[in-house]
């Protein structure tokens, strides 16, 4: 196990949110020792006992379901350089050493290329590993060229392109639900199940984050990867294990069976659009075009709808929705799954059959299955839902990545040709959308999002029944 873990953007607000909080809840559940060590590198003329006080600030701030003792652990074994990561003497200085260490990029992926190659002409001892954030490139052609860079540094198995997604209790649970319970696996296809709804709606706007959202948006910030990694988690066969490279050869095996869109289906079966003033839990909240930072001739989306085909065996003729928006009325963040309805129904006109939904939802955590049973009178039908909550998983999802990253086990992270898959499937949106070929729509701060299109209007009224709060919930729980 890697005892050093390098941070490039050690002072920035990955480390402080996630990174540092991790670090202290692996250190509590005696993942990490005293041997190990932690270097934030960053442009900030600090030392080290400047770094400490920062990190023992950012603790305080964000890591308090830690003991007190583990965080005063990982604030001792914290030290500092400043660094420029573009340049190759300066990052020499960070990694030097005989022992194996982890760099952990966290930085703006624009700077991704230049890091690599200053790690490169700096020299990583040997058994060392690279982390990368999201998005890896910006585009399928950007990747490539990423992927070229890595491989001239460290092999394969040592990159880990981490998505906190995929270390997620519920996202865990979907594969545990599909592969240990006899009676979903043999309905899990077409047959059964008419839609998939991916989805990451938050009523957070954009919070300051201008400097990186503004030459991102939704479709990159979350489509690309997070919300392709969990289609991927839904509609991959089956693995022998789940062991690195059983696990993401399926992945990759869900993102080549994708249909790619035609010029015509991007028009037809994708939206943009970016959010205008409105309301948002009684504050008010500014059009996206006006927040600090943003440049509104960049024409960024804060809200992206890709509707997707499989051509494979499994899933012919089931329609995959992925969407996430940002400023929206109500959180909601979930994989639904939408079964299609009985042949017959032997109860008259009393009450309408539900249609079966199983949802997975991510934050907070839990499982429910919408379901149809019989009412206070005979053959009355009636709604239920069966709901289980999740117990909170011993390590947050950066922990989880970071103890894989330590250990040097890659299941979880993102393979070179996935990454690249998962560019492909998203070219002809990317291009459609830059050429302008499908409008930028807006919608208010706090609402449902941009109205439905005359042409869907049934599709959305199908889709509203995925929704929790869509029907009344008059059975047991």
């Amino acid at each position: 196990m890697i005892q050093r873990l390098a941070v490039f953007g050690g002072t920035g607000d990955l480390t402080a949110r996630y990174l540092l909080p991790a670090l202290a809840a692996l250190r509590a559940e005696g993942q990490l020792g005293d041997g190990f060590r932690l270097t934030g590198a960053s442009r900030e003329e600090w030392d080290s006992d400047r770094y400490r006080t920062w990190c023992a600030e950012q603790l305080d701030r964000h890591g308090g379901a830690s003991p007190a003792g583990a965080r005063r652990a990982v604030v001792a074994s914290a030290g500092y350089r400043r660094a420029d990561v573009t340049d190759a003497a300066d990052v020499a200085a960070v990694v030097a050493g005989d022992e194996p260490v982890a760099v952990y990029l966290a930085l703006p992926p624009a700077l991704f290329p230049r890091a690599v190659d200053a790690l490169h002409d700096a020299g990583l001892p040997p058994g060392s590993r690279i982390v990368l954030e999201k998005p890896f490139g910006e585009d399928l052609t950007s990747a490539r060229e990423l992927n070229r860079l890595l491989a001239d540094v460290v092999p394969e198995r040592a990159v880990f392109r981490v998505d906190h997604f995929l270390a997620m209790t519920t996202v865990q649970n979907v594969l545990g639900s599909r592969l240990a319970n006899r009676m979903l696996e043999p309905i899990w296809n077409s047959t059964h199940i008419a839609e998939v709804e991916i989805v990451w709606d938050e009523t957070l706007a954009l919070e300051g984050r201008a400097g990186y959202y503004d030459g991102v948006g939704a479709l990159k910030d979350m489509v690309q990867n997070h919300l392709l990694q969990l289609l991927c988690l839904v509609a991959m066969e089956p693995p022998i294990t789940l062991g690195e490279r059983d696990l993401r050869d399926r992945k990759v095996d869900v993102l080549r069976s994708v249909r790619l869109l035609t010029d015509q289906d991007v028009v037809h079966r994708t939206r943009r659009a970016r959010y205008l003033p409105g309301r948002i839990g009684g504050h008010a909240v500014p059009a996206y075009a006006d927040e600090e930072g943003v440049d509104p001739g960049r024409h960024t989306e804060t809200y992206a709808e890709v509707e997707l085909e499989l051509d494979s065996w499994r899933w012919s003729g089931t329609t995959f929705r992925l969407r996430s928006g940002k400023a929206l009325g109500r959180d909601r963040k979930e994989v639904a799954v939408r079964f299609r309805p009985v042949p017959h129904l032997p109860f008259g006109h009393e009450g309408e059959a539900r249609p079966n939904v199983l949802r997975f939802e991510l934050e907070p955590e839990g499982m429910t299955l919408d379901m149809t049973g019989i009412g206070a009178h005979a053959q009355a039908l009636t709604p239920l839902s069966l709901t289980a909550r999740l117990k909170p998983p011993h390590l947050p999802a950066y922990g989880r990545l970071l103890l894989d990253v330590l250990k040097g086990d890659p299941a979880l992270s993102i393979r070179g040709d996935e990454a690249e898959e998962a560019w492909r499937v998203l070219a002809p949106v990317l291009r459609a959308w830059e050429s302008n070929r499908v409008p930028l729509e807006e919608y208010p701060a706090g609402s449902d999002g941009p109205a439905p299109r005359p042409f869907e209007g049934d599709r959305r009224r199908r889709s509203d029944l995925l929704h929790p709060e869509a029907l009344p919930h008059d059975g047991p729980h």
